[in-house]
């Protein structure tokens, strides 16, 4: 995780940089907005901006666009003037963080931005046939594409990929094809020269040169443009870049990850991917099983985020009881990994004693069932609009992921980018969307 400070370190955002560092965060510090600037164009590695708003919040969060820089930003003061915490949100800010800074929202902060814990936990025999052929293929400098459903844990695998390769001592640099719009991504990629487009002031390195030496995984790769599936299979092919508006190829040595949770070969069908690229990924193909079908881990995968949420929030560590542990385990788990992560968070914050009881379980419900025409169910929305029915039931369910983005698309069978823009189109209705989880997941 990169955090890039603007701002002094003399004061209380020092103490959040060290709050930072001590949840293993690597820190860069800017004095001003130029300076930042000039490092995010030399580094792609960055992952999160904390900025002072002693310093032009808008004019970070402006300048980041003009410039096709995907990196949230967090903006950080006192809480004495609410009006400038408004202000910064209302001007792009991702969050605010009130200084003097909470140990516990800033790894929520972290966390979020991270989007994954990172730690690979395996009991089921079933899992450990994949991390084992993971394993034996990592040494190599083979593309693999990694497959499965949505919060299985696809980029988990991927970095236990890169740790167990003879890349581990390079850089592993993700980008998420999904969270980023067609027109900043191309820029992200590849970077881009000074004039290439309006508002390129200056040279940006991208993700592949970020990677160079180490792997770049390419997360969701189903949902790149075609455009840009295209220069991506050139970019394989010859192991050279293009920046936008460069004058000549840049040399790169980058092992490329992908992860899908769509049908790629139904895909190519529709004609949404390229034929010749899915080959060119697919060297080495890994199918991450649904938690449903690894019962297995469930138990252990419990007691990891149990520990772990008990320590973000600073909490002693329960174990779950048995009737808990049954109970998570007759769980059908549509949102995987994810949803049992976020099941046990919320257990850990609401359970009382010295287990966490079956009473501190919450889950989603079962599937719907069909009712009669004279009761509820279909009857009941008649006369209403589909458009209506739809967003209701969107933010119904967001409420129930408690913010979760991802987590949802799954759960609605939508992707991540129409959530997105569907939730955009609501805030701009006046409509009250959930907040995202953690505070500052997008």
């Amino acid at each position: 995780m990169h955090v890039l400070i603007i701002g002094s370190l003399a004061g209380e955002l020092g103490q959040a940089a060290r709050i930072a560092i001590a949840r293993g965060a690597k820190l860069e510090q800017a004095d001003d907005m130029d300076a930042a600037l000039a490092w995010l164009r030399t580094d792609a590695r960055v992952d999160l901006v904390l900025c002072d708003i002693v310093h032009d919040v808008a004019r970070v969060v402006l300048a980041l666009a003009a410039e096709r820089m995907a990196v949230p930003v967090v903006a950080c003061g006192t809480g004495d003037d609410p009006e400038a915490a408004a202000r910064a949100i209302r001007h792009g800010a991702r969050e605010f963080l009130p200084l003097p800074p909470d140990p516990d929202l800033i790894a929520a902060i972290l966390q979020a931005a991270a989007g994954e814990t990172h730690v690979m936990v395996v009991r089921d025999a079933t899992m450990h046939t994949t991390v084992g052929r993971a394993e034996q293929v990592a040494k190599s400098n083979a593309s693999v594409l990694i497959t499965g459903e949505s919060g299985t844990g696809k980029e988990v695998l991927a970095r236990h990929i890169h740790c167990k390769s003879r890349r581990a001592a390079g850089p592993f640099v993700a980008l998420n094809c999904a969270a980023i719009p067609d027109n900043l991504l191309e820029s992200e990629l590849f970077g881009h020269e000074k004039g290439a487009f309006s508002g390129a002031v200056a040279r940006r390195i991208g993700k592949f040169e970020a990677a160079d030496g180490g792997t770049l995984l390419l997360d969701e790769i189903s949902e790149m443009d075609a455009r840009l599936q295209a220069k991506l299979l050139r970019a394989l092919q010859e192991r050279e870049i293009d920046r936008l508006g460069g004058a000549a190829p840049v040399k790169v040595n980058v092992r490329i990850l992908a992860t899908t949770n769509r049908d790629l070969p139904a895909e190519i069908q529709r004609g949404t991917f390229r034929e010749d690229l899915y080959f060119r990924l697919n060297v080495v193909s890994l199918r991450i099983p649904p938690l449903r079908e690894r019962p297995g881990d469930i138990a252990a995968l419990a007691e990891h985020f149990a520990r772990h949420y008990a320590e973000v929030n600073g909490l002693p560590f329960r174990p779950l009881s048995r009737e808990a542990l049954l109970r998570l385990g007759s769980h059908s788990w549509r949102g995987n990994v994810r949803e049992l992560e976020n099941a046990i968070h919320r257990a850990v914050l609401l359970a009382e004693g010295d287990l966490i009881g079956i009473e501190a379980i919450e889950l989603g419900p079962p599937a719907p069932a069909v009712h009669s025409a004279s009761g509820g169910g279909v009857a009941s929305l008649v006369g209403r609009r589909v458009e209506e029915v739809e967003r209701d039931l969107i933010i119904e369910t967001l409420g129930h992921t408690m913010g979760n983005r991802t987590h949802a698309a799954t759960i609605l069978g939508i992707s991540i980018r129409a959530l997105r823009n569907k939730l955009r189109d609501y805030a701009a209705q006046g409509v009250a969307v959930p907040p995202p989880a953690a505070g500052v997941a997008a």
